[in-house]
């Protein structure tokens, strides 16, 4: 019992940790004057961490939080890509301009000393 309450509180102060690093980096967006959209959007396919507002287009995030930042970086899988463009896909439909809406895709670093490191279209579609 005492290895599954553990396993439970580190599962608990992961997600907390998580929630804390993707909201330091919701302020940093908006801090440079974008819009949030939406946080922990949940379509069919997954979560997208946050949906941001860059004039008429979008800004889908990946917030990855690790020790170190090369670590954060290495922990974003091809399947998570796949993931994340197929749950793109399903918001774009919400949107009036669908699919034709100009779209980048971001990777969000943050370390454990909360330093972060954004990438700009850190991946493409294809």
């Amino acid at each position: 019992m005492a290895v599954a309450n553990a396993r439970h509180h580190r599962g608990r102060m992961a997600y907390h940790a998580g929630l804390a690093a993707e909201l330091r980096i919701a302020q940093d967006y908006e801090r440079r004057g974008f819009a949030i959209a939406r946080r922990r959007w949940r379509g069919a396919g997954g979560e997208i961490d946050l949906i941001l507002r860059d004039g008429n287009g979008l800004i889908f995030v990946e917030v990855k939080k690790s020790r170190n930042l090369a670590r954060a970086a290495k922990s974003l899988s091809p399947r998570q890509m796949q993931r994340i463009y197929a749950s793109a896909e399903e918001f774009l439909g919400t949107e009036p301009l669908g699919s034709l809406t100009d779209v980048r895709f971001d990777v969000a670093l943050v370390d454990g000393r909360g330093d972060l490191q954004i990438i700009e279209n850190a991946f493409g579609h294809g």
